[in-house]
């Protein structure tokens, strides 16, 4: 229980993420599971608020989209079910807002450049973040036709 305790000090982790700590510490499968169920029911370890957190984060530090933050919680061991329920209360329009301030602040600082530099380099930016080709477009789109 304490190595668990421990684990969830600096930040909050899935279950899976919990478990496979655990298990590297030389914890029973078993002691592992009781162990889990029992911070479960304290309400010290709840995969669908870690999943929320996770992705309000990631979307307001990183300006990620909702593609990269499901692969990202897929990777933590969080549940099909309540990926695609947190992934859901993501707003179409407040992601392509998002996506279009992360394009304009890079358009502001690279206008001086060539036409075809400027697309290579905003496009780049936003697939890095997980943004389509066709928000980007729109997003190209819509900066060339402003500025």
């Amino acid at each position: 229980m304490s190595i668990a305790l421990y684990a969830l000090a600096p930040r909050a982790k899935s279950r899976d993420e919990l478990y496979k700590q655990l298990l590297k510490r030389g914890v029973e499968s078993d002691t592992a599971n009781a162990v889990l169920d029992s911070l479960e029911l304290q309400g010290l370890l709840n995969d669908l608020e870690f999943a929320k957190l996770w992705s309000e984060s990631r979307q307001r530090a990183k300006k990620l989209s909702k593609r990269v933050i499901a692969s990202e919680l897929r990777t933590k061991g969080v549940s099909q079910d309540i990926i695609t329920e947190v992934i859901e209360e993501i707003d179409d329009e407040s992601e392509y807002a998002q996506a279009f301030t992360l394009a304009q602040r890079k358009y502001n600082s690279i206008a001086h450049l060539d036409s075809e530099v400027i697309y290579r380099r905003i496009s780049s930016l936003l697939a890095r973040k997980g943004y389509g080709h066709g928000i980007c477009a729109r997003i190209m789109r819509e900066l060339t036709s402003v500025n």
